[in-house]
Formats: C-alpha cells, sequence, structure tokens
C-alpha cells in the first residue's frame, strides 16, 4: 500500500499584477472608473504533485520558472491564487536569503523567535541552542546582529536553525549554495539523516549533481507549469535537454516512441561486422546495414539535444581490440569512435565526453578544448569520424557515457551542435577480486621503512 502524502499540491496557480512604474500603480488605486494600468503575470499555472515521507524531491528550472514562488506558498509565506496545498506537520524551511531574520536581532536570539514561530518554548530553545550553535560554528558572531553577518554565515545559522526543530517537512530553497564546500557537504549529510527519520525534503538547486545523488525524484517547472516528475536521473538529464535546446518548451513534453533495447544474446546486438579503417565513414568497420540502436550499449533512454549544425550518427566502442563483448572489465583501455555528419561550415568544431554513474554523478569528462587539441575545419555535408580513448579503472557497476559535438564561438565549451547524454550504457564488471572500494581505483600504493 503506497504511503499517505505528507505534501499535496493541487492545481497551484499564482497571478501576479505587474506596473510598468509606481506612478501607475499610484494611478490604478485612484483612478474614479477603475482603469487598469497594470497587465497579468501568472507565475505558476495549476502545478500539481505529492511528496510522501522520508522523500526527497528535487525542483529544477531556469531562472523565473516559478520555483521560489511554490516553496513560498508551500510555507505559507505567499497565497496562491488558486488550488490547494496540504501539508502535514511541521514545516521547516530555508528560503532566500534574510528570509524570516531581523537584521537588528544576534542570531541567538533569531533562533530563539524562529522556534517560537515553530511553537517551541523559550526554555524548548535553550536547551537545542547549544547545538545549533556547534553546527553553524560562526564563533563570537553567533552574539552579533545578523546585519553584521557574510551571506555564508547567514545561511549557516539559518540551516542550523532549520534542521533543529524536528521537521516533518524541510524546504531548502537554493540557499546553500553560498555556503563553502566543507560546510555544503555537513548539510547534506543532515539533509540525509533528515530523510532517514521520515520527513519529507523539497529541495532547489542547480547542481544536478547534487540533484541526482540525493533526491530520489525530481520535477521540472518551466514557464510556471509542471514539465516533468519522476526520477531524478532522467529528470535532470531532460532539464539539460530543456536547458541548451534553442527552441522553448510551452507545454509539458509527449514521451517519445522508443525502439525495444536488444539484449545480451541477441544478434542484432553485435556492433558492427567486417573490419576496416574505422577513419573511413564508409568502411565495412561500422558495418552499413547496422543502426546506432544496435550498437553495443546503446542506451535508447538517452537525451538528444539538437540545434543544428552537426549530427552524432554513430559511434563503435572498442576495448582490447575487440568490438563484441556485452560488459567491459574493470581497468580495460577504451576507445569510442563517434561518427558525425555536419549540415553547415564549421570552422573550429568540438568533440567532448563524459562518464557518470548511474546516478547522473560525473565521474570524467573532457573535450578536444581542454585538451588543447585543435580540429580540422568540416564543411558543409562532411561526415567525420573522431577518436575518444579513455580507461575505466571503476568498481564493478553501471555508468553512462555523454558524446557531444560543439563549434568553437569564443568560449569553451562552445555552441552546442548536438549533444547525446548518456547514450552508452557501460556495465562493468570486476576482473578480479576487488583491490579497493568506492567507484574509482587511483592505485593506491603501500610503502614501508626505517627511521
Amino acid at each position: 500500500m503506497r504511503p499517505l502524502p505528507v505534501i499535496t499540491v493541487q492545481k497551484v496557480s499564482k497571478k501576479f499584477r505587474l506596473f510598468a512604474s509606481p506612478k501607475e500603480r499610484l494611478w490604478e488605486a485612484l483612478h474614479p472608473f477603475r482603469k487598469q494600468y497594470h497587465h497579468e503575470f501568472w507565475a505558476l499555472r495549476d502545478v500539481s504533485f505529492e511528496a510522501e515521507r522520508g522523500e526527497v524531491v528535487g525542483i529544477l528550472g531556469r531562472n523565473g520558472s516559478g520555483k521560489s514562488t511554490l516553496l513560498q506558498i508551500i510555507c505559507g509565506v505567499m497565497q496562491a491564487t488558486s488550488g490547494e496545498i496540504e501539508a502535514k506537520g511541521r514545516i521547516a524551511a530555508l528560503l532566500e536569503l534574510g528570509a524570516g531574520f531581523n537584521p537588528e536581532f544576534t542570531g541567538r536570539d533569531n533562533i530563539i523567535l524562529n522556534g517560537a514561530i515553530m511553537g517551541f518554548s523559550r526554555k524548548e530553545m535553550l536547551r537545542r541552542l547549544p547545538e545549533i550553535e556547534a553546527f553553524a560554528d560562526i564563533g563570537e558572531f553567533f552574539d552579533q546582529p545578523v546585519k553584521t553577518y557574510s551571506s555564508g554565515m547567514f545561511v549557516r545559522v539559518a540551516f542550523a536553525a532549520a534542521i533543529h526543530v524536528d521537521p516533518d517537512i524541510l524546504v531548502v530553497d537554493e540557499a546553500l549554495a553560498v555556503g563553502d564546500a566543507k560546510f555544503q557537504r555537513k548539510c547534506l549529510m543532515q539533509i540525509e539523516k533528515i530523510r532517514a527519520s521520515g520527513a519529507a525534503i523539497l529541495f532547489v538547486s542547480h547542481s544536478l549533481e547534487t540533484i541526482t545523488s540525493l533526491c530520489s525524484r525530481a520535477i521540472i517547472l518551466e514557464n510556471g507549469m509542471l514539465f516533468a516528475d519522476g526520477e531524478s536521473k532522467p529528470i535532470a538529464e531532460k532539464y539539460l535537454r530543456l536547458l541548451f535546446s534553442e527552441t522553448k518548451a510551452e507545454t509539458p513534453e509527449e514521451p517519445a516512441q522508443e525502439e525495444p533495447l536488444p539484449v545480451v544474446g541477441d544478434p542484432r546486438a553485435l556492433p558492427m561486422q567486417g573490419t576496416g579503417d574505422p577513419f573511413s565513414p564508409d568502411s565495412a568497420f561500422w558495418g552499413s546495414e547496422i543502426s546506432i540502436s544496435q550498437r553495443f550499449g546503446y542506451n535508447r533512454h538517452e537525451i538528444r539535444t539538437t540545434n543544428g549544425g552537426a549530427a552524432i550518427l554513430d559511434y563503435v566502442v572498442m576495448g582490447n581490440g575487440r568490438t563484441d563483448f556485452s560488459s567491459i572489465a574493470s581497468g580495460t583501455a577504451l576507445t569510442i569512435f563517434m561518427k558525425v555528419q555536419f549540415t553547415e561550415d564549421v570552422t573550429q568544431p568540438m568533440v567532448g565526453f563524459e562518464l557518470k554513474t548511474d546516478k547522473g554523478v560525473t565521474i570524467t569528462g573532457s573535450n578536444t578544448y581542454l585538451s588543447r587539441v585543435l580540429l580540422r575545419p568540416a564543411g558543409k555535408g562532411d561526415v567525420k569520424v573522431y577518436q575518444i580513448d579513455f580507461n575505466v579503472p571503476l568498481n564493478e557497476g553501471n555508468y553512462f557515457v555523454d558524446l557531444g559535438i560543439t563549434k568553437y564561438d569564443g568560449s569553451p565549451p562552445g555552441y552546442i551542435l548536438e549533444v547525446r547524454r548518456s547514450i552508452i550504457h557501460l556495465i562493468v564488471t570486476r576482473m578480479t577480486e576487488n583491490k579497493f572500494n568506492g567507484i574509482v581505483d587511483i592505485g593506491f600504493g603501500y610503502a614501508e621503512g626505517d627511521r
């Protein structure tokens, strides 16, 4: 039986009245015939979703998509124009910097005040203060007015206050981005503890790696509407496609029709027939009768971003001189040949790749710009093959490869022509018994000597 949701958002919309200048606001208020000088702006339109206990829901969206407005409505800071919000339990929120704190009060006084608003007595908050002060770790500034704080100090105190009031729902809106790396790490570990205790967490961040590693689920807001909702990794990749595509999405996407993925042992899964020069696009190396969906490791759930100018037609993965494998042994040196067709003249093409975990966390990535490799110009109609070499000293598991072709436009990573994210699924197995923990074998060694 599915658990009951702790947060239910039903068809929530929010309308703002925008004026060109303050005087037009006054004119409208005083006009004898109630003439309108404003125009309406809908920050949210019919947004609906639920969150269960113990679930971390990431919220993605471009600036102005309605993320902060939605969180403020959930927290009761703002009233929705229409729709309903049902939240069961105590909500602790870390919204934009400065929200809920009096700048004239000290950090200590603000925490006691924040606790009173949450329903805690002064005595109870004084009991919790040492733990909150230790977590914030700002020293003597804890007893200084908040207006003297840096943004990093403020977020330390605000986050410490939010997590130490036993929330049933924790709302975090991008505020952690101003903290240093060590504090961010401490916060993320604390968020995981809160999730394990059964609280629901809504987490807004522009860091896709944080979303995919921390959140079990994610949603995308676009133009104030719910654009997508699902598991965090495919949603993050869909957001990347939305972010780097030239065309704006006005309505939620329709799922694409996908070709069934070949299974291991299926003859269609053989990557190519025959041999030949891989740098000759028409050679037998590629096997003209084989489509990209039949290549080793092809992921039918790839996310493809295309802006025109070039297209990634095909790829071949080679390891130890072979292409007919179903998995990769840890430590194998791999080569990926990528076939690209150009539909416009490109003076400075750039090729790149990324290797990621199955949670979407980038292990490594590079491109020809970073590697100081200058590729030859490509003309309209040209078909070229590019070679990418890398090692997989990885622990056993599932990994994904992104392939991309861009053109230099004055700054890296250049203008995207086409990127195919998670196009290749690599299954890595152990060659022998494990000699390391974690994801990557960095070649750890030991030595012993006498002084």
